[in-house]
C-alpha cells in the first residue's frame, strides 16, 4: 500500500507539475461551458432537473470532452516513461506492477475527478441566480456524477492499456481513441442493424444510452456492472503486459 501511495503522488505530481493539466482543464471547461449554454436553454423552456442533467451528462460537449481529454491523459503514463528512458528503471525496481498500474490509473482517474469538481459549481449558479430554475434532485445529481466516474474510470483503463502498448504518445493517445470511440459509437448499433440480437448488444454495450439513465437518477445494475468489469479486465490485462514487458 505504501508503494502505492508513493506512485500515486508521482502520478499525481506529474499532471500538475507540468503544463497537461492546465491545458486540460482549460479545454474541459471550454466544452462545459457549452453544456452550461444548453442548460440555461432548457431551463428557458421550463424543462424539469432530469432534463437538465441530461443536457449536462448527455450533451455533445459532454461527449466531446471525454473522447478527447481521456486520450490526452492517459497517453504519457507509460508512452513517456518509455520514451524519456525511466519505464525500464521502474519496471526493475522492487516494486510489483500491480502498484504500478493502478497508481497510475488512480492518478489519471484523480485528475479526471479533479477536472469535474468545477461543474459543482453551474448547479449553484441555477439556483441561486436563476428564479425558473428547478429544485434539482439530488439523485439525478449523484446519478450523473456517478456515471461519469464509471464511464472515465473504463475509459482511462482503456486508454492505460494503449499506452503499455505504444511505443510513444501520440500512438498511445491515436489507439486509445479510436477504442474509446469505437465503444462509443456501439450505442449507434441499434439504429443501423435491426435485429433484436444486435440492438440488445447495442444498447448493453452504450455510454450514450447509459449516462442519459444515470443522468435522470437511473442506476441500473446493468450498466454499473458493465463499467465495473470491463475497467478490472482492462486493468489485468495491463498488468500482465507490465509482468510480459519485465520477464521480456
Amino acid at each position: 500500500m505504501r508503494v502505492f501511495a508513493v506512485q500515486w503522488r508521482r502520478e499525481v505530481s506529474a499532471y500538475f507539475g507540468s503544463s497537461l493539466a492546465y491545458v486540460l482543464m482549460s479545454f474541459f471547461l471550454l466544452m462545459m461551458g457549452g453544456s452550461f449554454w444548453m442548460l440555461v436553454h432548457v431551463l428557458s423552456k421550463g424543462a424539469g432537473s432530469a432534463s437538465v442533467m441530461s443536457e449536462l451528462f448527455g450533451s455533445i460537449f459532454f461527449w466531446i470532452a471525454t473522447l478527447v481529454i481521456i486520450p490526452l491523459i492517459t497517453m504519457r503514463l507509460f508512452a513517456e516513461e518509455r520514451s524519456s528512458g525511466t519505464l525500464e528503471a521502474l519496471m526493475t525496481a522492487p516494486v510489483r506492477e500491480v502498484d504500478v498500474v493502478l497508481a497510475k490509473f488512480a492518478g489519471a482517474l484523480t485528475l479526471w475527478a479533479g477536472l469535474w469538481l468545477p461543474t459543482l459549481s453551474y448547479l449553484y449558479v441555477l439556483r441561486v441566480f436563476s428564479a425558473s430554475a428547478p429544485a434539482f434532485d439530488l439523485g439525478t445529481i449523484a446519478g450523473g456524477y456517478l456515471g461519469v466516474f464509471l464511464v472515465g474510470a473504463c475509459f482511462i483503463s482503456i486508454g492505460l492499456l494503449a499506452s503499455i502498448l505504444a511505443r510513444n504518445q501520440i500512438a498511445a493517445a491515436m489507439g486509445g481513441f479510436a477504442a474509446m470511440s469505437l465503444l462509443f459509437f456501439s450505442g449507434f448499433i441499434p439504429y443501423l442493424l435491426h435485429e433484436d440480437r444486435f440492438r440488445r448488444v447495442g444498447f448493453y454495450a452504450s455510454p450514450v444510452s447509459h449516462m442519459l439513465d444515470f443522468s435522470r437518477g437511473v442506476l441500473d445494475s446493468r450498466a454499473i456492472g458493465f463499467y465495473l468489469i470491463n475497467t478490472v479486465f482492462f486493468l489485468w490485462v495491463s498488468v500482465r503486459v507490465a509482468e510480459a514487458r519485465k520477464g521480456a
